[in-house]
Formats: structure tokens, C-alpha cells, sequence
């Protein structure tokens, strides 16, 4: 009885053992594998942020050249503006929004309002 007792506890702590050094790899494997997922999402998001920051030099660079001089916060303006009407907002929702007059907001989108129906004022033209 007691060396069967022994035996039993002997087993189980051969089990217990191999157990640890089975989770330790396993840890091992599953940190590798979360480090190059991180390594892949710091290249995105650098690629991301390079591409970013060309896009608002390529920006700059035809602001430049059109001539076009804007506060800080005349860009935000126009941006909020713009996106407001995008996001298809009525052009009175937005002036209302904003708090200013509507003629204003339709002068600020009249390069971004989309013709509807053009196709056919084209046909019924002939």
C-alpha cells in the first residue's frame, strides 16, 4: 500500500513536471507569435503615418501654388463644413449648426455641391 501511495505521488509529480515545461514552450510559442503581430502593426501604421504626412505635404504644396491663404482655423471651418455636407447633412442643418448664414455655407460648398440629374438636362438638351 505505501509503495503504491508512493508510486502514485511519484507519477504524478513526473505529470506535474512535464505539464510546466509543456505551458513554458507553449507561453514561448504564443509570445513569439503576439511579437510579430506587433512588429506587422507598427509597419502599417508607420506606412500609414508616411503616407499621411505626404498627403498633407502634397497638400500644402497645392495650397501653395493655387494662392490660397487660410487661417488654422478657416481650415477647420471648411473642413467640419465639408464634411458635414458628406456626410449629407442639408445645407441649412449645417448653417444652423455652425451658426451662420446659410448663403455663406453654399458659397463655402459651391466647388463641393454634386450636380444631380445632369445626364438628363444633357439628353433633353437636343
Amino acid at each position: 500500500m505505501e509503495w503504491t501511495l508512493f508510486g502514485l505521488f511519484l507519477i504524478s509529480a513526473i505529470l506535474l513536471g512535464f505539464s510546466l515545461v509543456k505551458s513554458y514552450r507553449d507561453s514561448k510559442v504564443e509570445k513569439k507569435q503576439i511579437d510579430l503581430v506587433h512588429v506587422s502593426i507598427m509597419k502599417e501604421i508607420n506606412s500609414i503615418q508616411d503616407s499621411i504626412r505626404d498627403i498633407e505635404l502634397d497638400i500644402e504644396v497645392v495650397i501653395n501654388e493655387a494662392g490660397i491663404h487660410l487661417s488654422a482655423d478657416e481650415k477647420l471651418f471648411m473642413r467640419e463644413v465639408i464634411d458635414l455636407y458628406r456626410r449629407n447633412y442639408s445645407i441649412e442643418s449645417i448653417a444652423e449648426k455652425k451658426e451662420v448664414p446659410e448663403t455663406e455655407i453654399e458659397q463655402l460648398l459651391t466647388p463641393y455641391l454634386k450636380i444631380k440629374d445632369e445626364g438628363g438636362l444633357v439628353a433633353n438638351a437636343n
